[in-house]
């Protein structure tokens, strides 16, 4: 790839619709310092990844890789709130033998999508959805998001749009600029369209994952590695000019630790200027926690 990549119309129209334009000059900057996000709860001596709010605020959902009690593999959890006390927590329905992850709410709060590597993909790592109750706290039954977002590799962290027509996602499937990039798909004719690389200077020769949109897409955060696998993970931002995400900048130590790997980054809707992220700081229980702090856009 030469660098530059173009948004077909239908995708520049469904960006547009969900994030207003951002020039070089828009600055995202971290406020006070982070904290354990429901330690006890989420955070808990087991490694706890992603979490994800829903828009009343009542539930929690996060992913877990080695949490006893669930169904096997890597496991989605949730915690509910009534009053001021939060649930114990307790693995999700749509949890089995195989690896559910990555979870992630719609804006309306009524479907929740995740990857899982069960039976009946398309190969790796598939993206899933199934819909959520929120008075009753049940799920139904999860569906495929199909060929236009799934590949034979892997495909991670859905990220839907306020509008829920456009999805936010990893995959290194696609042929993109490194292993794994960001792309976008758009919601049209009854199906996810074909996936293309988020546009601007946030994909490069290594892996580039683990995306989430800040107030209203002005702001992308995602998690940088040279490799995965082996190499360090931290968390960058990008800001939104046009169409193009750009000004790539690294977040500081209140947020990534050298050497370390932090990842996972997500909002709490009910709480406008929060960024959550996942990994081992000091003080935290786990190997990986789930950690909060707040943001402003100047």
């Amino acid at each position: 790839m030469n660098g530059r990549v173009f948004l077909p119309a239908s995708l520049a129209a469904a960006l547009a619709a969900c994030a207003a334009p951002a020039a070089r000059d828009v600055r995202f900057e971290l406020v006070g310092e982070s904290s354990l996000f429901l330690p006890g709860i989420v955070s808990s001596p087991y490694s706890e990844v992603r979490a994800a709010v829903s828009p009343d605020g009542r539930t929690v959902l996060w992913g877990s890789t080695n949490r006893p009690g669930g169904a096997g593999g890597w496991d989605v959890w949730m915690s509910r709130r009534d009053g001021g006390r939060w649930s114990e927590p307790a693995a999700v329905s749509f949890d089995t033998a195989a690896n559910e992850f990555d979870p992630a709410f719609s804006a309306d709060g009524r479907t929740v999508y995740f990857f899982s590597n069960r039976a009946g993909g398309y190969g790796g790592d598939d993206l899933w959805q199934v819909a959520f109750d929120p008075a009753t706290a049940t799920f139904g039954l999860p569906t495929n998001l199909g060929a236009g977002v799934n590949s034979a590799g892997n495909e991670w962290a859905p990220t839907p749009s306020p509008d829920g027509r456009t999805l936010l996602f990893a995959t290194d499937g696609r042929g993109g600029a490194g292993r794994h990039d960001l792309f976008v798909s758009t919601w049209s004719d009854g199906a996810w369209q074909a996936a293309v690389p988020l546009a601007g200077e946030v994909n490069g020769p290594g892996d580039d994952f683990d995306a989430a949109w800040l107030d209203g897409g002005r702001v992308l955060v995602f998690a940088r590695s040279d490799d995965v696998d082996n190499a360090p993970i931290a968390l960058w931002s990008a800001v939104r000019e046009g169409e193009r995400y750009v000004d790539v900048r690294r977040l500081d130590a209140r947020v990534n630790v050298d050497g370390g790997w932090i990842l996972g980054p997500s909002t709490d809707p009910s709480q406008p200027g929060t960024l959550l992220f996942s990994g081992e700081r000091a003080g935290g229980p786990g190997r990986a926690d789930i950690h909060l702090i707040h943001y402003r856009m100047r």
